[in-house]
């Protein structure tokens, strides 16, 4: 096989995998009625990757009058799960930890940017990275996930795309 052939079978592979991410993407948060009462939106997804955003209303606030960081770990957490169910694979967290490094504040757009790290058999690690608008760092994320069995989506035909996020 010469290499320009396989350049190409390697990017038609990647995009496969990309539109697949986006529509596991798209699909799940159709059913995650959690995660948009929130008022999350998913930003970008991809294989093993999730971002996604999020404002900082009056009632997430806690009694310091900063954002509660349950409010802060759903959103991660959430980033989580669409990253690890990115392969339309049903896979669910099997444990987390979280640090808090600054306060979220009424008005600020939250990312949480999730990066899977590993992945081996059943089981992966991905790091999430939660940031204001000004990109300071507000917690940082683990979580360790677990494949259950059974997919997001029913099997596609090839070169469906996916619906627009």
């Amino acid at each position: 096989m010469h290499k320009p052939h396989q350049e190409a079978a390697h990017e038609h592979a990647h995009e496969q995998a990309l539109a697949l991410a986006q529509a596991s993407g798209y699909a799940m948060f159709a059913r995650d009625s959690a995660t948009r009462a929130l008022g999350m939106q998913l930003a970008e997804m991809g294989p093993g990757y999730a971002r996604m955003t999020m404002a900082v209303r009056p009632d997430m606030l806690n009694g310091h009058q900063t954002c509660h960081g349950g409010i802060i770990f759903a959103l991660a957490d959430s980033a989580f799960a669409f990253a690890c169910n990115s392969r339309n694979q049903n896979t669910v967290g099997a444990g987390c930890t979280i640090d808090y490094l600054a306060p979220g504040r009424l008005g600020d757009v939250l990312t949480a940017e999730a990066v899977e790290q590993a992945l081996a058999g059943k089981s992966g690690i991905y790091d999430v990275k939660v940031s204001n608008q000004d990109g300071r760092t507000i917690a940082l994320f683990r979580g360790k996930s677990h494949r259950i069995g059974g997919e997001m989506l029913p099997a596609q035909a090839d070169g469906l795309a996916p619906p627009p996020m």
